[in-house]
């Protein structure tokens, strides 16, 4: 009787300890994890070439090897990233919701977003710029795009600030994705396209149309990419630590060339973690 009893509490005892590791399994917070056989959730735009793109080959562009190198440097090998499509209106919603564990996409910030949510970095220091075909010589300035046919796609801002801020008579063409803008700006029906200069340098680099479009490096405004996390997320931290490595290591450097190379994109230094551009 006395063996069968303490078999019995052991038994009782070795139950609750696999309930205490099962309840620590299902727990979401990847920052309590050291990879595994767990997942990372990761909000990235997958129409963005050179920033973030899905093709039939994958997810490429440049806010992926961020988030990849990020990933890694928290535990977790590219095979256990979930990548989830994070469209400029869904961010804040999603990170609040518990959707993704970080978002790298194109994602500025700004002091709206930061009473919503947290960012890591910032990791690259975009501006407004606007992208003319290679053998323009006339658009030398924001100005010079007074009478000129400025690409506007639909509910993006930039077209109408360089309009409203810089260049009053511009006619703005309303186009539906930045690849039609590309396609009229190659067959003349446009002149510019304006949005941050990081994502024109990818669109531009594409084979495609390489060699047909350059920067006017106009720098209008500054567009400090963060990397976005829920509120008061202790990944804040972490994400940080492996941004400084992967620039002290060459491998951001190695991301920039890699992805905006080919467009000619004069790129800033990397930025330090907490500098933020006004």
């Amino acid at each position: 009787m006395k063996l069968r009893k303490v078999t019995a509490a052991s038994v009782a005892v070795l139950a609750l300890a696999v309930t205490a590791t099962a309840c620590g399994s299902d727990d979401k917070d990847s920052s309590n994890s050291s990879g595994g056989d767990k997942k990372i959730t990761i909000g990235i735009k997958f129409d963005q070439p050179g920033i973030g793109q899905k093709t039939p080959q994958g997810y490429s562009g440049f806010d992926v090897d961020v988030a990849t190198y990020v990933a890694k440097e928290l535990g977790y090998k590219a095979d256990q990233i979930e990548w989830k499509e994070s469209k400029s209106a869904d961010r804040e919603t999603m990170l609040q919701r518990g959707d993704v564990d970080f978002i790298a996409a194109s994602y500025s910030i700004t002091p709206e977003r930061q009473e919503k949510v947290d960012f890591a970095g910032p990791y690259l220091l975009a501006h407004q710029d606007v992208l003319v075909r290679a053998d323009d010589k006339d658009i030398k300035s924001p100005s010079d795009l007074n009478s000129k046919k400025l690409c506007s796609v639909t509910g993006s801002t930039s077209a109408q600030n360089v309009k409203d801020k810089l260049a009053p008579k511009a006619n703005l063409q309303s186009y539906p994705t930045y690849s039609a803008c590309l396609t009229g700006l190659q067959n003349k029906a446009i002149d510019g396209l304006t949005t941050d200069d990081s994502i024109l340098a990818g669109y531009a680099a594409q084979a495609s149309f390489k060699g047909k479009f350059k920067l006017a490096g106009f720098k209008m405004t500054n567009e400090n990419y963060g990397i976005g996390v829920k509120k008061g997320s202790d990944l804040k931290a972490k994400i940080n630590t492996a941004l400084e490595k992967m620039v002290s290591d060459g491998a951001w450097e190695k991301a920039v060339t890699a992805n905006f190379g080919p467009a000619n994109y004069k790129n800033e230094p990397a930025p330090k973690i907490g500098d933020i551009k006004k």
